[in-house]
């Protein structure tokens, strides 16, 4: 079983993949990881840092997808956390793989964001990892960034969990789903 974990950054990608792992004792690979031990190990690896979600996420999605199929055909199971799983990239996983992946996205609401930028969003970010926030962000960007991802994922038809109003409260619905999910999955594969 593969859980997969994305959606913007600051909304707790990581968090809820270090409680996954205490949960089900599954191991989880953060994408970001995986970016800068290959952006500082390999020469001209195509990509910097600085680059896009889009960009990153394209260079690093066949290795990705190399890392899901093993754990599959091993019966192995794996968290992966990171922003840049895209969308789009769970509709490129074959069937016979598929059976064996949850996939979820968090996103925020415009109301959660105008609420809560600062005292839970900003605030939170270092929940698990030191991470720096781009002073430079504003509001506006947070917003039209969480916008962007709500369409792709509703092109996409992925699982996508939008926090409106209360974080703590609305997450467990994304706990209940991969429980209920995990469940099926054991099922099937002992039918």
């Amino acid at each position: 079983m593969i859980i997969l974990i994305s959606g913007n950054s600051c909304t707790g990608k990581t968090l809820l993949s270090q409680r996954l792992l205490e949960k089900y004792k599954i191991p989880y690979l953060s994408v970001d990881h995986l970016k800068m031990g290959l952006y500082r190990g390999i020469n001209n690896i195509g990509f910097t840092p600085l680059d896009s979600d889009e960009r990153i996420g394209e260079k690093l999605w066949p290795i990705l997808k190399g890392v899901i199929m093993t754990n599959i055909e091993n019966s192995q199971s794996l968290i992966i956390e990171g922003c840049y799983i895209l969308p789009h990239h769970i509709q490129s996983i074959a069937k016979s793989y598929s059976d064996h992946i949850i996939s979820v996205f968090l996103g925020f609401s415009t109301n959660y964001i105008l609420n809560n930028f600062e005292s839970n969003i900003i605030a939170h970010r270092n929940a698990i990892e030191t991470r720096q926030y781009s002073e430079g962000r504003t509001v506006e960007d947070l917003i039209r960034e969480h916008d962007e991802l709500r369409k792709k994922c509703l092109e996409h038809s992925v699982n996508y969990f939008e926090i409106n109003e209360d974080y703590s409260a609305e997450i467990m619905n994304v706990y209940e789903f991969i429980e209920t999910k995990k469940q099926w999955i054991k099922i099937s594969q002992n039918s």
